[in-house]
C-alpha cells in the first residue's frame, strides 16, 4: 500500500477550486517535487498529506502507523524553549531521555561534581538500551551543520533562524514521509550542499517545494505538477519534466486552437437562423452546446510576470573602485584588504556563508560606510535601488495598492503613465488581490510587490539581497531573463547557485579572516578556478569529475574508424531509438495512477528497467559522440 494516497480531493476557499479532484499516490523511497506557481495551492496540498486540514470532497488514505513531519514556510507564533527543545521536541518517547542527557551534558560543562557525573551515566546507560545513540548524533549532526546554538532562546532568533530551527526538527525526527516547503530558504551555500547530500544519503520519502534549481534537479525522482487545480504525475527526473511538459503545451495549445476556430464556425451558424429544429441539424446543436460547456469549464493559465525597470541616468563609466579597504567594527576586521573595480554594467555576486558581512561589504562599496583604512571611491550620477532580503520596506497594515502607490492611482514607467492596477496585473494581482492589506499575502505575494516597488524607481544601480525566496520558479526565470539584460549595474546576494549562474558576470567571495576573493563568472566557475584545498568539502566532492574532465588535456591519438567500429556507428542510432521508446513507455505506464495499484513487485521492477535504461543510454550518447569525434578527425 501507498504512504498515503488522495481520491478525487477537492477544496476550495470561495471562487473556482484550488483543488478539483486530484488524485495523488506516495511510494516509500520516492523524492517527490511540487512545482506550481505561487497562489496554485501547494503549501494546501502539503497540509492536506500531513492531516491538518480536510478536504471538501474525496478520500485521504495513509498507511498504518506511518509518520509523517513537515515544515512549513510560516513560523508559528507560539515557539519557545531552547533551539534544542524545539528541535527534539518531535521525537517521541527518545524525548525525554535526550533532554535528560543534554541537561547532564550542561551541568557537567559548569558544574564537574559528582552528581552531575552520575546523572550522565545513569541516562547513558537507558540510551544505550533504548538504542538511541544513533538518533543523539544525528540531533548532533544536523545542528551542527546548520550551524544552531543548543542553548540559544528561540523567541529572540530572527525569522531565518526560526526557520532553520525548523528545518532541523524535521530531519532528527526521520519520519516516514517528509514534506519541506521551501527548506533552502534562509540556508547559506554550504548548507544547502549539505542538506543535498543529507536526502540524497537517506531512506526517507521525500516530497518538497523548492525554487532552487539545482537541489530539484539533484534530489526529485518525480515530478507532481500543480495547475488550475489538477495535479500531474511526471515520472523521472526535473530536466525530462521540462521537456515533456513543453510537449504536451505545445499540443495542448494547437488543441484548443483548432478547437476555438470551430466553435466560432458553429457560433456563426446557429445565428444565421438556420432552422435548428430539422431533425438533420440537431445533432449539430447539440455538439455545439456540448462545445460551449467544454470552453465555459476550460480554466486559463495563470498569465506571466510582465517585469520592466525603470531607467534613470546614464552613470560614468566607473561605478566604485576599492584599493586596500579594510572595515571593522572592533578589533577583527570584517572586510580586510578588498581591492577591485565595478565598472557600468556590471553584475556582481556575492557568496559567503550566513553572518560573514556580505551587508557589510556592500555598504562599504556603495559608500554607507567609510573604510577603517584604504580606500573606497565611487563614481557619478549614481542612482541605487536596494532590496532587502526581510522586505522591511513594505508596510504590513497598508493595502498592496497604497504600498506602491502611496495615495497615487498612477505610475510613471519610463515616461509612460500606468494605473497601478494595470501595472500590478503584470506582477499577477488581481483587482481584488491589490486591495487587500500586505500582511495577508503569501512569500512569493510580497517578492513580487517589493519587486513592482522597486522596478517603478528609477535606477542605474540594482542591489538584491536574496530576492529568490519564495517566489516560483517560473517568476524566478523570468526575472533572471530580466537582470540578463538589464544596462544597468547589479550587485546581488543569494545562496541560489543557479540563479547566480545565469545572472552574474563575476563573484566576490568571501574567505577566512575577511579576505575578498574576485572571480569571473559565476558560482560553478567560482568552483573550477578556486585552489582544491579550499573549496567546500561537499562543493568540491560534486564538483570534481566535472573539474578533472574540464582540465584534462585531450591525448587521443589521429585515427580512423575500424570496420567494426563503423559497423558500431550505424547500428547506434536504431538501438537508441529503440531505448527512447521503451523508456517513453514506461514513463507513460507510471504517469496511470492505476499503474501504482499493481503488485509492488511490478512498481519495483519498472523503476529498475527505468533506471537501467537512463545509464544506457548516456553510455550509448558517450560511445556515439567518441566514434562520430574520430570519423570527423579523420576525415
Amino acid at each position: 500500500m501507498s504512504l498515503v494516497s488522495l481520491q478525487d480531493i477537492s477544496l476550495s476557499f470561495g471562487g473556482a477550486p484550488l483543488l478539483d479532484k486530484i488524485n495523488l499516490k506516495i511510494e516509500a523511497g520516492e523524492r517527490v517535487c511540487l512545482v506550481g506557481r505561487n497562489g496554485t495551492g501547494k503549501s494546501t496540498l502539503m497540509k492536506l498529506l500531513a492531516a491538518e486540514i480536510a478536504p471538501d470532497s474525496g478520500r485521504l488514505l495513509r498507511r498504518d502507523g506511518v509518520k509523517i513531519a513537515r515544515l512549513t514556510q510560516e513560523i508559528p507564533q507560539t515557539l519557545n524553549g531552547t533551539v534544542y527543545d524545539v528541535v527534539v521536541s518531535g521525537l517521541g518517547d527518545l524525548l525525554e531521555l535526550l533532554a535528560r542527557y543534554h541537561a547532564a551534558t550542561i551541568e557537567l560543562q559548569h558544574n564537574h561534581d559528582e552528581a552531575a557525573l552520575v546523572e550522565l551515566a545513569a541516562v547513558s546507560e537507558e540510551i544505550e538500551i533504548a538504542g538511541a545513540w544513533q538518533v543523539q548524533q544525528r540531533v548532533d549532526l544536523v545542528m551542527s551543520k546548520l550551524k544552531l546554538d543548543s542553548e540559544a532562546q528561540v523567541a529572540t532568533l530572527s525569522g531565518g533562524l526560526k526557520r532553520r530551527v525548523l528545518l532541523a526538527k524535521a530531519l532528527v525526527a526521520s519520519p516516514d514521509l517528509l514534506l519541506l516547503d521551501e527548506p533552502t530558504n534562509h540556508l547559506d551555500i554550504e548548507a544547502i550542499i549539505w542538506l543535498e547530500e543529507f536526502l540524497l544519503n537517506s531512506s526517507q520519502t521525500l516530497f518538497f517545494v523548492t525554487h532552487d534549481r539545482k537541489l530539484l534537479k539533484k534530489l526529485a525522482t518525480r515530478i507532481i505538477d500543480l495547475e488550475a487545480g489538477q495535479a500531474t504525475s511526471w515520472p523521472g527526473d526535473y530536466v525530462n519534466y521540462l521537456r515533456r511538459k513543453a510537449e504536451m503545451l505545445n499540443a495542448e495549445e494547437q488543441y484548443q486552437d483548432r478547437f476555438d476556430k470551430k466553435l466560432a464556425r458553429e457560433e456563426v451558424w446557429i445565428r444565421k437562423g438556420i432552422k435548428a429544429r430539422r431533425t438533420r441539424n440537431e445533432g449539430r446543436v447539440k455538439a455545439l452546446m456540448e462545445m460551449r460547456n467544454e470552453r465555459g469549464q476550460r480554466r486559463e493559465k495563470i498569465g506571466q510576470v510582465q517585469m520592466e525597470i525603470s531607467r534613470a541616468g546614464t552613470p560614468g563609466k566607473m561605478v566604485a573602485v576599492c584599493e586596500k579597504a579594510t572595515f571593522s567594527y572592533t578589533e577583527k576586521p570584517i572586510i580586510k584588504d578588498l581591492t577591485t573595480t565595478i565598472l557600468k554594467g556590471d553584475k556582481i555576486g556575492i557568496i559567503g556563508p550566513n553572518g560573514a558581512g556580505k551587508t557589510t561589504l556592500l555598504k562599504l562599496v556603495l559608500g554607507e560606510l567609510t573604510p577603517t583604512s584604504g580606500t573606497v571611491r565611487l563614481g557619478t550620477n549614481l542612482e541605487v535601488l536596494y532590496f532587502d532580503q526581510q522586505r522591511e520596506q513594505l508596510d504590513e497594515e497598508r493595502t498592496v495598492f497604497d504600498n506602491l502607490g502611496d495615495g497615487n492611482d498612477t505610475i510613471e514607467i519610463n515616461g509612460h503613465h500606468r494605473h497601478l492596477i494595470g501595472y500590478l496585473k503584470d506582477f499577477l494581482f488581481t483587482p481584488d488581490r491589490a486591495r487587500s492589506p500586505v500582511k495577508i499575502l503569501s512569500g512569493g505575494e510580497r517578492n513580487r510587490l517589493l519587486l513592482a516597488r522597486l522596478f517603478a524607481k528609477p535606477a542605474n544601480i540594482l542591489i538584491l539581497d536574496e530576492p529568490t525566496n519564495d517566489l516560483d520558479i517560473e517568476t524566478l526565470e523570468l526575472l533572471e531573463e530580466l537582470l540578463a539584460d538589464y544596462k544597468g549595474t547589479l550587485l546581488l546576494v543569494s545562496h541560489d547557485r543557479e540563479f547566480i549562474n545565469n545572472v552574474v558576470t563575476g563573484t566576490l567571495v568571501f574567505a577566512e579572516d575577511g579576505k575578498i576573493e574576485d572571480f569571473a563568472g559565476g558560482y560553478d566557475d567560482w568552483l573550477m578556478q578556486r585552489p582544491a584545498e579550499s573549496v567546500p568539502d561537499d562543493a568540491q566532492i560534486s564538483s570534481k569529475p566535472e573539474l578533472e574532465k574540464s582540465l584534462k588535456p585531450r591525448t587521443r591519438k589521429l585515427r580512423k574508424l575500424s570496420f567494426k567500429e563503423k559497423a558500431e556507428l550505424e547500428k547506434l542510432p536504431a538501438a537508441l531509438e529503440n531505448l527512447e521508446k521503451e523508456q517513453q513507455k514506461l514513463y507513460d505506464d507510471m504517469a496511470d495512477p492505476d499503474f501504482y495499484q499493481t503488485e509492488n513487485s511490478q512498481v519495483a521492477a519498472a523503476k529498475e528497467r527505468l533506471s537501467e535504461i537512463e545509464k544506457e543510454l548516456e553510455e550509448l550518447y558517450s560511445r556515439w559522440e567518441e566514434l562520430e569525434e574520430i570519423r570527423e578527425n579523420s576525415e
